[in-house]
């Protein structure tokens, strides 16, 4: 197999709902692919159904033989009161180096970490313990669902980057949802826009310029890409035109 994972004809129902339809794309190991839609879009029910927490009623997931996957939630709650350490969480279910801790910590961006009290990290802190733990066992695929919910805009840019920096260390493929438009566009290689299918997909200027997409998100949403998008020196798939949807605007998706 070629791709990292391989997603064929998925359709999946969620409450007697049919949330995602004749789904089809690819991840290829080093690239970061953004999946972005509305809310109620099949997002997190894609992410969930990659990981198998979710069975399909129709199409396949293939995935490499031996496929190490790291998951960031959207959100994880821990009893304020109870005493953990850092490194206590990264231990469980099962034991776990110090040295691994560590290094994952490290990874994460947050060296010397260790023997602080989960009820005492910052909500940035929190999210990049929840990437150190998607670490301990250098995924091939990381993935992060709306991993970034709840920290400001500086903070999710710096999440972003930490990514970036994970990705070229580990040389690992990330698959990432997220409603940040403006900070997402800019770290992807590629961008897949969702709506209960694949509306367009391709680089983030392809999609951005995209009918489907901007019918989805207003055409303002692709001003701030020129600000922040990196450059890249190899070629993507563009935009597939086949599955326009015909929404309006939701200006709750959009960048702020």
């Amino acid at each position: 197999m070629t791709h990292l994972i391989e997603i064929t004809g998925l359709s999946v129902r969620q409450g007697g709902v049919l949330a995602l339809s004749d789904v089809d794309f690819h991840i290829d190991r080093g690239e970061i692919v953004t999946v972005v839609g509305p809310n109620g879009s099949g997002k997190s029910t894609l992410m969930k159904t990659i990981i198998g927490a979710l069975k399909p009623v129709a199409g396949r997931i293939e995935r490499a033989k031996g496929l190490r996957v790291g998951y960031v939630p959207q959100q994880l709650h821990i009893d304020p009161t109870l005493p953990m350490t850092v490194a206590r969480f990264l231990g469980l279910p099962k034991r776990v180096s110090r040295g691994a801790i560590e290094a994952a910590l490290h990874k994460a961006g947050l060296h010397g970490l260790a023997a602080r009290q989960m009820a005492g990290l910052s909500g940035g802190q929190f999210q990049r313990v929840l990437l150190a733990r998607a670490l301990l066992d250098d995924p091939d695929l990381l993935i992060l669902d709306e991993a970034t919910q709840g920290l400001d805009q500086p903070g999710s840019a710096a999440f972003y980057r930490q990514i970036e920096e994970v990705r070229s260390e580990l040389g690992c493929a990330v698959l990432m949802v997220s409603h940040e438009l403006h900070v997402v566009m800019a770290a992807s290689d590629r961008v897949i826009c969702l709506n209960g299918h694949v509306c367009c997909h391709g680089t983030p200027e392809i999609v951005a310029s995209a009918p489907e997409y901007r019918a989805l998100f207003g055409t303002g949403t692709g001003g701030a890409l020129a600000l922040y998008r990196h450059d890249h020196d190899h070629s993507h798939e563009g935009c597939d035109h086949d599955h326009a949807h015909d929404h309006h605007d939701h200006p709750n998706e959009a960048a702020e």
